[in-house]
């Protein structure tokens, strides 16, 4: 036998037994047993070593009407603290959730600069503060997750980001000089789609989640595996040529599918053509109940060209599920209906078009997913969406 396999096995065994547990929220010794197929014995000493290490917690079911109550098995959701970082153009937000993904704190910075020496001590002085403020649970802070809406390469460091102007940053290994947490660099995209997948898609494999605000991000799990391409560069659909010679774009070329349909087309267009400063959605809803005919034929367009785009992408990576998040698509009327009529393609399969039911916070969610999976070493998690959650949160300007 290899030196090292007794380790591993238990290794896999706890890594099973953990996701079961959060699979099913609270689960008995004989259940698991029974779904993960492990012997009663080592579900035994596993319990006990989990229990020990103070990840779970034991509950008696009550009202149970026949013979003796059973001992229900649930992750202990306050053990530790998991803290999501959305690094954006012009504000920073941090959100800390428990081990359940519950969301209890979340606090935004506002930046009037795009400098990397200026924005990193801003960045270190705030995930100090979180790491006292919660140093007092079994694990502290057991991970931190920084969104990067730009490009992220294999090995974390961040190529490309083009509203910051970045090139070639090493934000992890500056963080780590000072930071004796576990921190992991991802893109945006691919932490919206991982929320996606954990909080309510517990069922697919295969998962495209299309984010359409200041451009067109697009996050792909396939396998339940972030789909990242030769350097870790895939899945910038926002500069797929829709329209050949169209619209100029920032990337250099001309008719990029996100110069026709992300949310920030429309805002420019109206800014500029009605003369609003600071357009809001109230603003653009107002106009759609009025039945403001150019506003109207605006949507239309957005959901033309969003079809097309979408339409290359079922075919490109036949997803299972596809999910899309705008708030101007959650406004207007028979959104979704609208963009399966245009997916009318014999050869284009899919099963599942929706809209996010998380909206712009599954990036920094999707980020505190991804540190609780990695702390507790599990292949993925299966969550409850906490829409009751109670968030205690705070801004202030840099």
């Amino acid at each position: 036998m290899i030196t090292g396999d007794a380790a591993y096995i238990k290794k896999i065994n706890r890594s099973l037994i953990i996701r079961e547990i959060v699979k099913e929220g609270m689960i008995s010794r004989a259940d698991l047993s029974k779904v993960t197929a492990l012997t009663r014995a080592t579900i035994s000493a596993q319990v006990a070593d989990l229990l020990e290490d103070g990840l779970i917690i034991e509950t008696h079911l009550e009202h149970y009407s026949v013979g003796r109550k059973p001992i229900m098995l649930s992750l202990n959701g306050q053990a530790g603290y998991a803290l999501g970082i959305d690094l954006d153009y012009g504000q920073i937000t941090f959100t800390l959730s428990n081990l359940l993904g519950h969301p209890i704190s979340s606090s935004s910075i506002e930046i009037s600069t795009t400098e990397y020496s200026e924005i990193l001590p801003l960045l270190l002085a705030e995930i100090k503060q979180y790491k006292a403020n919660y140093s007092e649970s079994r694990y502290g802070i057991v991970g931190i997750v920084i969104a990067i809406h730009g490009l992220v390469a294999k090995d974390e460091i961040i190529h490309y980001v083009p509203r910051l102007h970045w090139n070639d940053i090493n934000l992890k290994g500056d963080l780590e000089k000072q930071i004796d947490i576990p921190l992991y660099i991802e893109n945006n995209a691919n932490l919206s789609s991982f929320a996606e997948r954990v909080f309510f898609h517990h069922e697919t494999d295969n998962l495209l989640s299309a984010s359409l605000y200041s451009g067109i991000g697009l996050g792909m799990m396939m396998n339940n595996e972030f789909f990242r391409g030769h350097d870790g560069f895939a899945g910038e659909a926002g500069h797929m040529i829709i329209v050949p010679e169209g619209r100029p774009c920032n990337c250099g070329n001309k008719g990029c599918w996100e110069k026709y349909s992300s949310e920030s087309r429309i805002f420019e267009y109206l800014t500029e053509t009605r003369g609003i400063k600071n357009l809001t959605y109230d603003q653009i809803q107002k106009w759609l109940d009025e039945g403001d005919q150019e506003v109207h034929d605006m949507m239309e367009k957005f959901i033309y060209y969003l079809a097309i785009g979408l339409n290359n992408m079922i075919n490109m990576y036949n997803p299972e599920v596809l999910v899309l998040d705008s708030e101007l698509l959650r406004m207007y009327p028979d959104a979704l209906a609208k963009i399966k009529e245009k997916l009318n393609s014999s050869i284009s399969h899919y099963r599942e078009l929706s809209l996010s039911m998380i909206g712009k916070k599954s990036c920094v969610l999707g980020a505190c997913a991804l540190a609780i999976k990695h702390f507790l070493e599990v292949p993925m998690l299966n969550l409850a969406f906490d829409q009751q959650a109670t968030i205690i949160e705070s801004a202030h300007i840099q």
